[in-house]
């Protein structure tokens, strides 16, 4: 099967490529929605037009789509797109989904309506488990935004690459609640090195935007290594 898969740049979409090529999945591209509303229920919106690097990283093609990101309109917008990559030849999809039935169920949705095979390898699985699997495939991320009671702007830049520093993230979501993962949009991350990426991605600049109960690390120069 010719797959593209839906892309973040962060840490759960990175895995889920990574688990995808070990059952011998050809992955041909990433695909990625840039939705001009930040709080949209379907899409991951920070720095993801910085995707290209890994896109290059990785060897694979890069699509960039734009959504209005508005609830109901984003599900008919990402039908089109869909639509679209089918008629390219692509036969299904890979996703980082893990507990969002919302984002998952939709997914599906599309997917057998449209005759794309809709391909999650995390779904379900314990997030503690994930975030520890990340260290031991050598995923490197850093946190770009958080959401969360117990995540304040100072995790902003952190980068996270050993398991002192999993078990870290994990011992606060057991103090405040929130999902290990980031799950629930607690905390959002941008991945800076994969095994199947050839070079690393350098961050050399960015801005954050505090906006009191959130904030968010904007990236503005950033190349690979």
């Amino acid at each position: 099967m010719k797959l593209f898969a839906l892309y973040t740049g962060g840490k759960d979409s990175t895995l889920a490529i990574l688990k995808a090529m070990e059952k011998d999945h050809n992955i041909d591209a990433l695909v990625v929605i840039t939705a001009d509303n930040p709080y949209s229920y379907m899409f991951h919106t920070p720095n993801v037009r910085w995707t290209y690097l890994h896109a290059i990283s990785m060897g694979i093609k890069h699509y960039l789509f734009k959504s209005s990101g508005i609830k109901d309109i984003e599900i008919q917008e990402l039908e089109e797109i869909f639509k679209l990559l089918k008629s390219m030849g692509y036969d299904g999809f890979i996703s980082g989904a893990v507990a969002s039935r919302y984002q998952r169920n939709i997914l599906n949705k599309i997917g057998n309506k449209l005759g794309l095979d809709s391909i999650t390898p995390l779904w379900g699985r314990p997030q503690e488990d994930l975030l520890m699997e990340c260290i031991k495939y050598g995923i490197e991320f850093m946190i770009v935004r958080v959401a969360a009671w117990g995540l304040d702007k100072r995790m902003l830049g952190k980068i996270v690459r050993s398991e002192k520093d999993a078990e870290n993230l994990i011992n606060l979501s057991k103090k405040y609640g929130f999902n290990p993962t980031g799950e629930g949009g607690e905390y959002e991350t941008f991945v800076l090195k994969a095994p199947n990426m050839k070079r690393r991605i350098q961050i050399y600049d960015y801005d954050i935007i505090d906006e009191g109960d959130s904030a968010t690390l904007v990236i503005k120069r950033a190349e690979l290594l």
